[in-house]
């Protein structure tokens, strides 16, 4: 990218009208141009290795692969892309993952045609965005967990457990989990047992439940 060129964009959800209205948006601004669309993280992915991206804006609950998982993977292959989390979740522990994985900001739909173009420039910039109203709550937040001897929310379940939940929420069998991540059968069920044990669940609905209330699935 150079100084007069614009921002070229990925932009990756599910759902068509989303990005259909995203990249209306972005598009009707002089320094930004959405190049690419994906459908899912895995798609997503592959198209920002493909070349060409500077910034590459993510919604987290898309099959396949979310947008936190994506951005994990590309913060780790393409160092040097900017990544922005757009989702309908005001979700705390969500914010701090999406930082963690290498996210610039993290912006609510409601809220995109307001903060969005703002939050493509401040990651271009290399300054995090976070969104307006979020400031104060992870502020007190924060200060809580210092006055309770705390300190940042810990990460409930790993990220190959966070994998496996999002599969079975989604319906998968064990086997065909297994298949999608090269492992055996009796690994994913050993695995699945071990979400149900840290979440203090009973089957798969409660899972399931659990998955969309974390923004790994739509309801």
């Amino acid at each position: 990218m150079t100084p007069d060129s614009p921002i070229r964009v990925l932009l990756a959800d599910d759902h068509t009208l989303v990005r259909r209205g995203v990249r209306l948006i972005l598009d009707g601004e002089p320094d930004l141009t959405v190049v690419a669309e994906a459908g899912d993280g895995a798609e997503a992915i592959e198209r920002a290795r493909a070349g060409d991206i500077d910034l590459a804006v993510l919604d987290i609950a898309m099959p396949r692969t979310t947008g936190l998982q994506a951005a994990r993977e590309l913060s780790r292959r393409l160092p040097g892309l900017r990544m922005l989390i757009l989702t309908m979740y005001d979700n705390e522990q969500y914010f701090f993952e999406a930082l963690k994985a290498g996210a610039s900001g993290y912006v609510l739909k409601s809220v995109a045609d307001r903060d969005l173009v703002e939050a493509c420039r401040a990651a271009v910039r290399d300054e995090p965005f976070v969104y307006p109203g979020a400031e104060r709550t992870l502020v007190r937040s924060y200060l809580d967990r210092l006055h309770r001897g705390d300190g940042l929310p810990e990460r409930a379940i790993t990220e190959r457990e966070e994998e496996i939940l999002k599969l079975v929420a989604e319906g998968h069998t064990s086997r065909e989990i297994g298949g999608l991540l090269h492992i055996s059968a009796k690994t994913v069920e050993r695995h699945r047992a071990n979400l149900l044990h840290k979440l203090g669940m009973r089957d798969r609905l409660e899972l399931t439940r659990y998955a969309i209330r974390a923004g790994l699935v739509d309801p």
